[in-house]
Formats: C-alpha cells, structure tokens, sequence
C-alpha cells in the first residue's frame, strides 16, 4: 500500500520558502525590466518611422519564436564561452551573469516581446478624440504619450498583463536547468533525497497555484480600483 507522508514538507520548509521567494524575485525583477523594453518597443513600433519600427519588429519576431529555455543556455552556457575568447576581459565581465542573473536578462528579454505587443495594442485602442484633445492642448508626442496614451493604455492593457505576470511566475520553473535554486528546484531536491515524489510535486504545485491566484485577484482589484474618466 502507497503511504503518503507529508512530513517531508516540514523538513524541507526553508528550501521550498527561500525557493519561492526566488522565484517571486525572478518574476518581479524580470517583468519590470521587460515593461520598460516592452514599452520601447511597443512605441518603435507605432512610430511611423521605419528605421525605429523595422527594427523592433524583428527584434520581437525573432525572440518569441525562440524556446525560452534556449534563450536561458545561451546566456548562462553560451554567453561566457563568446566573452571571455572574443572580448577584452573588462567587457566580459559585464556581459556574463551568473545563474539567477542569466534568468533575469533572458526572461526580461523573451518577455518584452510579448509585452510588446500587448502595449502596441493598448497604444492603437486610444481613441483619436483624446490624441486631438491633447494636440488643442499644445502638448507635443512626448506629452500626448506621457499624459494621455500612457494612462488610457495602462488601464486597458491590465488583464493581459495579469495573464503575462501569472505566465512568467509559472515560467521561473525553467530555472531549475541551470541549478537556479527556485521553487521547483527545491521540489527536485526533496523528491531526490527522500524518494517521495507525489508529496514534494504536489506540494509545489500547490504553492504555484495559491501564488497564482493571488496575483490575479491582487490584479483585478487593482483594475476595479481604476475607473474610466470618460
């Protein structure tokens, strides 16, 4: 008879809790760094000038048609390897990460992308009666964006933002490929050292769902707290 025993889970509680709170940092630190690319692209890319939205064009098409997971060993595996035998040294140095370094910059990377377009639409929904209502105003293409596209487009853009946060948490799991000790790498190991595989996957699957969840109901009581002026 299959006997379960959850006491694995008490004994392994600071390496699932130290897991967890890495992979929140991941999330967090990546999907910042990823909205401020993704906001850049995204207006490259409605600016009407080809020598900015041809660019970021390929740019997005390339990185999301790549599997995150390649992106992570090419940083983490591929990236000092190129440094270090083709650059000065002083340069390699800043350019090759450690492990949860490489996770931040290949997922900040792969997630503008999809952050991209996700602005790029909120961009285009802003109704051309506001873009005039700020040109009769006297603002310029840097105050219309900043004072009208930007809010319009935030409050628009705020449950697909919710499904990218809630995919790049779930993502962090990829980590584990590069001894990053996140929350799933924290399962292996107590799945490893005390062969109770159901306990330790279900445990952290658990721990993903509940953190899942409270992201999306923090994020949509933030989109309730916003009301549309219109």
């Amino acid at each position: 008879m299959f006997d379960l025993d959850w006491s694995i889970v008490a004994r392994y509680r600071e390496e699932i809790v130290s897991g967890l709170l890495l992979a929140l940092r991941l999330t967090f630190s990546s999907f910042a760094i990823g909205a401020v690319l993704g906001l850049l692209i995204a207006f490259a890319r409605v600016s009407g000038k080809r020598w900015l939205s041809g660019p970021a064009a390929f740019y997005v098409e390339t990185i999301r048609n790549v599997p995150l997971l390649l992106l992570l060993l090419i940083f983490y595996f591929g990236m000092p390897m190129f440094a270090y035998r083709s650059l000065p040294e002083w340069l390699a140095d800043l350019i090759v990460f450690d492990g949860v370094g490489s996770v931040i910059v290949a997922f900040s990377l792969y997630y503008a992308t999809y952050l991209s377009e996700v602005f790029r639409a909120g961009i285009l929904s802003v109704g051309n009666r506001y873009l005039d209502a700020g040109r009769a105003l006297g603002l310029g293409r840097i105050g219309i964006a900043r004072y009208i596209t930007l809010p319009i487009m935030f409050r628009t853009v705020l449950p697909s933002l919710t499904n990218t946060l809630i995919s790049l948490f779930k993502d962090t799991s990829i980590a584990m490929a590069i001894a990053v000790p996140e929350l799933t790498f924290a399962a292996r190991k107590m799945s490893t050292d005390t062969f109770k595989v159901f306990e330790a996957w279900i445990t952290v699957g658990a721990i993903y769902l509940v953190v899942s969840w409270i992201i999306a109901v923090v994020m949509r009581w933030i989109e309730r707290r916003i009301k549309w002026a219109v």
